[in-house]
């Protein structure tokens, strides 16, 4: 089931604003489950999420210093 037309989010003052192109798929009792961005109208928005996720996923690969990149990029040096 797809929850149609305008959702509306929080703003910090607890005030409602509706955003035009977002839309959520909902379950049998009515909670969200998924949501449906339209590109064309919130790439930017859906590029910071997605970098967001990567960032959060990639905080368990290890580390490296500077020298170590400088040593792996430009050789042994």
């Amino acid at each position: 089931m797809v929850e149609r037309g305008l959702i509306q989010i929080e703003t910090v003052f607890g005030q409602r604003k509706k955003v035009k192109g977002v839309n959520f798929v909902v379950d049998e009792e009515n909670e969200k489950k998924a949501v449906i961005i339209d590109l064309k109208k919130h790439r930017d928005l859906w590029e910071d999420f997605y970098d967001t996720l990567l960032t959060k996923d990639r905080e368990k690969e290890p580390r490296e210093t500077i020298e170590e990149v400088r040593k792996r990029v430009l050789g042994r040096r």
